[in-house]
């Protein structure tokens, strides 16, 4: 069982031309449970729902043609239930070498508005398939690994818009002390969906693929969203609980959100009908 804290704060929107405009900003935060429970040594499923608050935090209107809101334009926390996660889990190979493919499924866990920065979600059906790899690197320090990461997501489609997405991350991590480790990570994201376009002439669309009035009305679950984060964590097993936390900042994209993302968290791992050692 897992308890996570998440804070995301958005200091602007990236154009499709990489430009940054700084309209826009939001803070999201996050409370998240998961429960994962293995069947085998090697197979585990698990299954999480995510608390969302979401707030509009800047002082004026989104870039026009984007209308002003009202979720947005009250500038107070929009709070809600977001959607389930169920993940099944299975460990190819173990030891110095491991290899896990997964299979996910995310379904919202009501209907939930989705236009605006201070929303929960996209309110999106998907499928993701992913591939876990890691490696002692005992030849360099035994204290020293590598893993990484690749995912596919199959998104419901909205408008018949193309909107899959791909993920990768690259993660290393290094045992300070035999309970303390340090990580640095850096990942990637690109999506399918709607290029946004750069700033057009006034008074008309953006020039980009959100060219239609219903094109602009779902643009904020339909946008191509590429981007580079890197960032770094800490986590320390105590017992009988582990606890850790991360920092994620923004390096580069297009389409995209700019900011940075604080992440905290804590775990219980327990073995049911079996009584713990005094």
């Amino acid at each position: 069982m897992s308890f996570t804290y998440q804070e995301i704060s958005n200091t602007g929107h990236r154009r499709t031309n990489g430009f940054l405009v700084e309209r826009g900003q939001s803070v999201d935060m996050g409370l998240y449970i998961e429960g994962e429970y293995a069947l085998t040594d090697r197979f585990s499923v698990s299954a999480g729902l995510p608390y969302v608050f979401a707030k509009y935090t800047a002082t004026v209107p989104p870039a026009p043609p984007i209308p002003y809101l009202p979720v947005d334009q009250c500038h107070c926390w929009n709070s809600g239930w977001q959607d389930f996660g169920y993940t099944a889990r299975y460990n190819v190979v173990g030891g110095a070498f491991a290899l896990t493919p997964s299979l996910s499924v995310g379904v919202p866990s009501r209907s939930y508005d989705y236009t605006g920065e201070a929303v929960v979600g996209r309110d999106l059906r998907e499928v993701r398939i992913a591939v876990d790899a890691g490696q002692r690197l005992d030849a360099i320090s035994p204290k020293l690994s590598v893993e990484g990461r690749y995912s596919y997501a199959f998104v419901e489609r909205v408008i018949d818009i193309p909107n899959n997405r791909s993920n990768a991350s690259a993660e290393a991590t290094f045992l300070l002390t035999r309970k303390l480790a340090a990580r640095g990570l850096v990942s990637w994201h690109t999506h399918g969906g709607l290029r946004f376009g750069s700033p057009p002439p006034a008074g008309l669309l953006f020039p980009g693929e959100v060219n239609t009035p219903e094109r602009l009305a779902q643009h904020d679950r339909l946008l191509r969203d590429n981007y580079w984060h890197v960032g770094g964590g800490v986590s320390y097993s105590f017992s009988r609980t582990d606890v850790f936390a991360s920092y994620i900042a923004f390096v580069g994209g297009t389409d995209t959100h700019a900011g940075r993302a604080l992440t905290v968290g804590i775990s219980w791992p327990f073995e049911l009908g079996h009584a713990h050692a005094p």
